[in-house]
């Protein structure tokens, strides 16, 4: 039987396949990206905590990407009290998080890649999946879709993202090159319309449901609607293969966890690979497997938590948030660790 052609093959060119694989270009081992994907869309927010930006700068593409600092979060909810804000200085760093766009991201990274990427198949000692959502896994489906649009206001965005929890579900609004990348949950019905209403219509409904935060909503594109589905692997590891980013876990955007996940998931597989004797041992997978489940597990309830806890409008339920909001503005203790946890994952864990 024919030597496999390379050591580890990523199925999937995304942001996460492609992190890995810069991560394991350092070591002695043969990589190939396996790159079938379809062209990104043409409007993608994303937000990176600093604990990605971290990793980026490692891997060698920060540098040229264009980004937007996040310098302080306010976490509100419409219709009743409650309020939060978490700043950089509650987490001893720079930012918060930082928003880019899909686009930019995957094309630095690709950049960076140079010749390891590939529409053939090769054998290979370990499989790498990370090539999106499972089909295959049905999952939950949130009562919500998210419609996403960059938004211009007046004021022009600066450095502040504003989280706001209505009865449908949350609406954030995060700067982006002075404007607003707007991601907002709704249910599927009402995100249906507001996708064909009038640029007049849906400024309007938002304005509502914003509240005067941003100031005055004055224009909008790059309209489009997202399902919105919690997916998540029972077994990380099968064999040889493994599972990483979206492949393992597909999360509510909410707080904006799922890449940053996903590239934790990418730089502790890279530092597992290293100097392994066989990439594709099953124990040595498995040893990252349990490496990666308190993170992950973690990151899936808190957004879970986040996506479905704090909808709705039952008095009661409302009142509850409200506390937990005021209180997390009060007390600066819980403040900063909820901060950290956001940015750094498990690492932020007493």
């Amino acid at each position: 039987m024919p030597a496999p052609a390379v050591d580890v093959l990523i199925r999937g060119a995304g942001p996460v396949g492609c992190a890995l694989a810069l991560a394991l270009r350092r070591t002695a081992l043969r990589v190939a990206v396996l790159d079938s994907s379809s062209p990104p869309p043409a409007f993608r927010p994303l937000a990176l905590s600093y604990g990605s930006r971290l990793i980026l700068e490692r891997l060698g593409v920060w540098s040229g990407l264009e980004v937007t600092p996040i310098e302080r979060i306010v976490v509100s909810q419409a219709g009743s009290f409650g309020r939060t804000r978490l700043d950089a200085a509650d987490a001893g760093v720079t930012a918060l998080g930082y928003l880019t766009e899909y686009a930019r991201l995957l094309g630095a990274l690709k950049s960076a890649l140079a010749g390891t990427l590939t529409t053939d198949v090769p054998q290979a000692r370990c499989i790498v999946h990370a090539e999106g959502a499972p089909q295959e896994i049905e999952g939950k489906r949130y009562a919500q879709d998210a419609v996403v649009a960059l938004l211009q206001c007046e004021p022009p965005a600066a450095a502040t993202a504003f989280e706001r929890f209505t009865a449908e579900g949350p609406l954030a609004l995060l700067p982006l090159a002075g404007r607003y990348a707007l991601i907002w949950s709704m249910q599927p019905q009402r995100a249906e319309r507001l996708a064909c209403a009038s640029d007049t219509q849906f400024l309007r409904e938002l304005a509502a449901a914003a509240g005067s935060a941003i100031g005055r909503p004055i224009a909008l594109e790059q309209r489009a609607v997202q399902a919105l589905t919690l997916k998540v692997r029972r077994a990380r590891v099968a064999g040889n293969e493994v599972y990483i980013g979206n492949a393992a876990q597909t999360l509510h955007p909410v707080a904006g966890q799922g890449l940053n996940l996903g590239l934790r998931d990418a730089w502790d597989l890279a530092r597992t690979l290293t100097d392994a004797p066989d990439p594709g041992d099953p124990a040595r997978l498995a040893g990252f497997a349990a490496q990666r489940r308190l993170d992950a597990r973690a990151t899936i309830h808190i957004t879970d938590f986040l996506a479905a806890g704090f909808a709705g409008a039952n008095p009661l339920v409302r009142a509850a948030r409200g506390a937990a909001l005021t209180a997390l503005d009060i007390f600066p203790a819980p403040r900063r660790f909820f901060a950290r946890r956001m940015i750094f994952g498990a690492q932020a864990l007493p």
